[in-house]
This record gives structure tokens, sequence and C-alpha cells, in this order.
């Protein structure tokens, strides 16, 4: 009997009070249950502490310093896994209630390293075309916080190269598709993991 997978979930802040509560909710909303909630907060100076105080319950490990960027609390993010699965949330965005389930389903059902789901960004977004990497970002057309990997594979690519300060995840996925060759795919269209805000980094 196959067991459910635990899915470590990072969520990277700084300043993020107008939508950290959504961010948490939404994961508290899950129907997927077996997962952890791992913030790393850059010593916000607003509001943010506030609420991941009021809502610690709900989060299952959080630490709050100053840190050099996005990629470097990231990587702190991913020294604190204990899943056999990860996948990022950025802090205004949020997961629809069936999205880790679908998530342990593929993991469960194929034999991959890593998952795209479809989002909402401004339209639907969906699909995964690795030749494109070569050439262009857009050789998926989901954005990078519909992105899942098993941990294995994720400790065999390594942290985020933290010398790319805007396209560090880029550059993971260049050596997840192109140098390492790893397998993956993407969910059906109507399979959608979540809402991609506009704005942010």
């Amino acid at each position: 009997m196959k067991k459910n997978l635990k899915i470590s979930i990072i969520t990277v802040t700084k300043n993020s009070e107008r939508f950290l509560l959504e961010n948490i909710e939404s994961l508290a909303k899950q129907t997927y249950r077996n997962f952890e909630h791992i913030i790393v907060d850059g010593a916000s100076t607003d509001k943010t502490l506030d609420i991941i105080k009021k809502n610690s319950v709900k989060i299952t490990k959080w630490i709050s310093e100053p840190d050099q960027g996005l990629y470097y609390a990231m990587n702190k993010g991913l020294n604190l896994c204990s899943g056999d699965v990860i996948g990022v949330l950025n802090s205004d965005d949020i997961y629809f209630p069936e999205t880790l389930s679908t998530v342990n389903e593929y993991f469960q059902n194929n034999d991959i390293d890593f998952l795209f789901g479809s989002v909402f960004k401004h339209k639907l977004m969906h699909g995964f075309y690795p030749k494109k990497i070569h050439w262009t970002f857009g050789f998926y057309t989901t954005h990078s916080v519909g992105f899942f990997i098993k941990k294995t594979s994720q400790d065999k690519i390594g942290p985020y190269n933290t010398k790319y300060k805007w396209s560090a995840d880029y550059d993971l996925f260049y050596k997840i598709i192109v140098k390492n060759k790893m397998k993956g795919i993407a969910t059906k269209k109507t399979e959608i993991f979540e809402n991609f805000r506009h704005g942010g980094i």
C-alpha cells in the first residue's frame, strides 16, 4: 500500500502583511493533511510577524532574521524541509483546496522527479515543453510557484545559486532538466493549483 507523501511548502516573506493571512489560510484549508508549512521571514518591519505569531498553530516552522535576498531565504527553507516533496508558495499567492491532494497523486502514480501544476496568472497557464528551455523561460506555461520536486531530487541538484539575483530559479530548472535529465510532467489543464498575483519580485 502506498503511503501519503509528506509535502513541504516553503513561503518566503518580507513585509508581506497584505496577503500573508490568505496564504496561510489556503494551506489550512487543504483537503490533504500530510504537509508542513515553513515560513522564512527576512526581518519584516510591518505586521508580518504579528500575523505569523497569531497563526502559529497553522505553521509548522518559522524563522525571522535578516538575510541577503530571496534565494538566500529559499535555501534556508530547503534546509528546514523534512518532507518527501517540496513546493514553494509565494507570500502573496494561494493554493486551491485540492492542490496538495493532486500533488500526492501525481508523485504516487508516476515515476517523476518534478511536477508543474496549472495556475491562474491573469489567464490559465499550463503545460511543460522542455525543449524550449534553451531559448526562453516559456518552457513551461505555468509559474515556478506551481512547481513541486522530490526532496531526493532537490538534494541531488543542490540549493539555489545565489550569484543569480533574479534568475536562480531558471538556473535550477536548467540543472534539473538539461544537466541532470530528470523526469517531469505537467498536470492536466483542468487541474489548477493556485492563483498567482501580479507584483512581487
